[in-house]
């Protein structure tokens, strides 16, 4: 639209003689203007740049904060799990007993505590 607009005034003033004066300012404002859409552009960039920097910092604070939790959290179980499990050697046996399949070949060794040896490798 604004090329037909100066052709038109180009044309209009080609008979004054004035376009001689004209055309060169012309051409100075076309680059000033490509020059704001190129600056324009450069800086919409560097914005989408910058918000895509600023969410994947904020993405990894978070991710790392899930990681905190989960490993707080698995912790507190296990400290639990321990607990649980002290001076508790009947559960441990019952299951020592449940893991052993039934096709399983395990032969069992009598101690004077009367606890099965989980040491012992199978025989081949």
């Amino acid at each position: 639209m604004m090329k037909i607009i100066l052709m038109l005034a180009i044309l209009s003033l080609s008979n004054c003689g004035i376009v001689a004066l004209f055309v060169p300012s012309v051409r100075v404002m076309i680059e000033e203007q490509n020059g704001k859409a190129e600056f324009a552009r450069a800086e919409s960039t560097r914005q989408i740049r910058v918000l895509e920097a600023k969410a994947e910092l904020e993405s990894a604070e978070l991710r790392g904060k899930a990681e905190i939790i989960k490993a707080e959290a698995t912790a507190k179980a296990n400290q639990i799990l321990g607990d649980s499990l002290k001076n508790n050697e009947n559960y441990l046996r019952y299951m020592w007993i449940q893991q052993i399949n039934a096709d399983k070949e395990v032969y069992y060794i009598p101690t004077e505590a009367g606890l099965p040896i989980l040491e012992a490798g199978k025989r081949k």
